[in-house]
């Protein structure tokens, strides 16, 4: 009976280390599935953060491209206008001319014409500069095109006469006005 004694204890042994075996293989497999979701979860994340980020770009690409085509929009027509400017001054110089001759007819059309050409041009967001003789010199507005000698003392540093008017486009200066000033 010993031997059957022996036999059973062996196999028992032998059972036992072969659900020992098993015990690791499955907590082995267990470890490798954890180790497995962890790394997806990690992963997953970090498609998560590159998707936000990516997502972020985009938007603030988005908002970029409407603000430079806003800008666009506003100064498309500088151009246009600028080239007209010295169409304005010609109406200014012709209207003085005009009204040297005494021609009352021919200046109330000149200035009719110059009156549409103006309300047109504003309607695009362009004004003139309102500057005056007396006015104090301003570099964000104005060119001194020359000094000359204040006629008075309370016209030194400032604004003389005012040579070619100055416009703005859009609260933006497209042309400064030239003016003398005084020494």
């Amino acid at each position: 009976m010993s031997e059957n004694n022996t036999k059973e204890e062996l196999n028992e042994e032998i059972s036992a280390v072969n659900e020992s075996a098993e015990i690791n293989e499955n907590e082995t497999n267990t470890d490798e599935k954890l180790s497995e979701i962890d790394s997806l979860k990690q992963e997953l994340q970090k498609e998560k953060e590159q998707f936000l980020r990516l997502f972020a770009e985009f938007d603030n690409y988005k908002k970029r491209t409407a603000k430079e085509r806003i800008e666009i929009f506003k100064t498309a027509n500088a151009e246009t206008i600028t080239a007209l400017l010295p169409v304005l001054d010609d109406f200014e110089r012709a209207i003085l001319q005009i009204e040297k001759a005494d021609d009352n007819e021919l200046l109330k059309g000149v200035q009719l014409i110059q009156n549409k050409l103006i309300e047109t041009l504003r309607g695009k967001g362009l004004k003139a500069l309102e500057i005056k003789s007396g006015d104090e010199f301003n570099t964000d507005e104005m060119d001194a095109v020359t000094q000359i000698e204040a006629p008075s003392e309370d016209l030194k540093g400032k604004v003389v006469d005012v040579v070619e008017t100055g416009y703005t486009l859009n609260e933006k200066v497209i042309r400064y006005a030239k003016v003398v000033t005084g020494k």
